[in-house]
């Protein structure tokens, strides 16, 4: 088999990879998520990202492409191909490789150049993101801040928040609402819930910084950031992570657990286990044991698992409350869908509950769908509630669960409108015999998380941890 050369090659197959998918997009052939991950093209992070920005701008390059009557003149250019190709050229980072397609759009740079400029005085505008116009779902995903989780195993908020003043960034303190997280340009905050996650404007790209590039910073959402939070596992104990690809939630979970102890972290898609591995090997974790292995074939009495006092199960899901999905990916999800993943929910809830050691539990989802977050925690407690009680955590938090269920107000929500973040779900259950006075006490004030905001050993070892994170400073 002949070897792709580097450079042009690779850059082709992004592009020819990236119009494959806005056409099975159009089609309906499955998730955004989904079809990158399952793409042959090896880089996911880039691929997403074109097929992104390019179905943002979806309406402004078809204008384009109209206006300078791109496709009467080249028949033999396929139209999703134009398409990334021409985001590339005029709004993206500039065309990267060669190809047939690059030639044959290259020949009409300075039509489509100039039909950009005269849309931008049509509309009386100076910047390409001017252009789009407000459309509901994505334009949520426009408005939501960048939140950057200080990696606490490489480095310490005090630094990191440094660093991005160096930067030229201006740091506003700890936020005392959600309101304040709307920031303007070279703005940053500290969260207002968790002590470890900086809040910086919307459509802040950090990909290409040094600190996300050495593992000092996780691009998280977060929403996806209160799971592990909550979990709280204390360093030295075994964990599980029932289903922890892409691996920001097991880096989270280490981080809180110091390094110390294990955490056993399950995912049944190699490829994304193996992206996962190399994050985390990035992100200085190394108190994991990967296996690609369905959780539910795992045997609770294993000796293997007999000291597992913790579980993170975020299972498959609908994806409904992803802000970033396509339009019609949401207006309406099959009800039959729907039933048979909150019965895959229920059986893996159910599953996490055998283990005979386990002393606490979060279950979460990235759903706004009912029948896949209350109903399966009511549903799975029914069977096992002798067993396992529900933990009211984060009193400050707003919204809680839907009144639906008694104990509504044990259930965290997350919501692009009131959170300004993911849609989200998160329950936590305790095992009822344990003598959890304590713990939950500290889980009921956000001051009392073993995560600090300012965390004094990172403070006084301040010198040697600048040296490692910031070598060229």
């Amino acid at each position: 088999m002949r070897q792709r050369r580097r450079g042009s090659g690779a850059a082709f197959g992004l592009y020819g990879a990236a119009a494959s998918i806005l056409a099975k997009l159009e089609r309906r052939e499955g998730s955004l998520k989904t079809l990158v991950y399952g793409s042959p093209f090896p880089n996911t992070r880039l691929l997403f990202a074109l097929v992104s920005e390019t179905r943002r701008y979806s309406s402004v390059l078809d204008s384009i492409i109209d206006a300078a009557g791109l496709f009467r003149a080249e028949k033999k250019l396929q139209p999703h191909l134009a398409k990334v190709l021409i985001y590339d050229l005029l709004i993206g980072k500039g065309l990267r490789g060669g190809g047939r397609g690059k030639a044959l759009v290259l020949k009409h740079h300075a039509r489509l150049q100039a039909e950009l400029a005269r849309l931008k005085v049509q509309k009386k505008v100076s910047r390409n993101e001017d252009l789009l116009p407000p459309t509901g779902e994505s334009d949520k995903a426009l408005q939501m801040p960048r939140y950057v989780r200080v990696n606490l195993l490489k480095t310490c908020v005090d630094d990191v928040v440094d660093y991005f003043k160096r930067q030229g960034y201006s740091y506003q303190g700890k936020t005392a609402s959600m309101e304040e997280a709307i920031l303007s340009r070279k703005k940053f905050l500290l969260d207002l819930h968790l002590p470890d996650l900086l809040i910086f404007p919307p459509q802040t790209d950090l990909h290409e910084n040094q600190l996300y590039q050495a593992g000092h910073i996780i691009l998280q959402d977060k929403a996806s950031c209160l799971p592990a939070f909550v979990l709280n596992p204390t360093p030295g104990s075994q964990v599980i992570d029932a289903c922890a690809a892409p691996g920001n939630k097991t880096s989270q979970l280490a981080a809180i657990m110091k390094n110390k102890g294990q955490i056993f972290a399950f995912d049944l898609d190699a490829k994304r286990l193996a992206t996962m591995s190399t994050m985390l090997v990035r992100a200085g974790v190394t108190c994991h044991q990967l296996a690609h292995q369905d959780f539910l074939a795992t045997d609770p009495t294993d000796s293997k698992y007999s000291k597992v006092r913790y579980i993170l199960l975020d299972p498959s899901c609908s994806g409904s409350g992803m802000v970033n999905r396509l339009a019609e990916e949401e207006s309406t999800f099959p009800p039959m869908r729907l039933q048979a993943l909150a019965g895959f929910q229920r059986k893996m809830l159910a599953h996490a509950l055998q283990f005979p050691a386990l002393q606490r539990l979060v279950y979460s989802t990235c759903s706004v769908h009912k029948e896949e977050n209350e109903d399966v925690v009511q549903d799975v407690l029914e069977q096992e509630g002798s067993a396992f009680r529900l933990v009211e955590v984060l009193p400050s938090w707003t919204p809680r669960g839907l009144p639906v269920f008694p104990e509504a107000k044990c259930f965290l929500r997350a919501s692009p409108e009131e959170t300004l973040t993911n849609g989200f779900f998160v329950a936590v259950l305790e095992r009822k015999h344990k003598a959890c006075a304590a713990s939950s006490a500290m889980l009921l004030s956000e001051a009392g998380s073993k995560l600090e905001t300012n965390p004094k050993p990172a403070t006084r070892n301040r010198k040697k941890k600048k040296q490692m994170a910031f070598p060229n400073k």
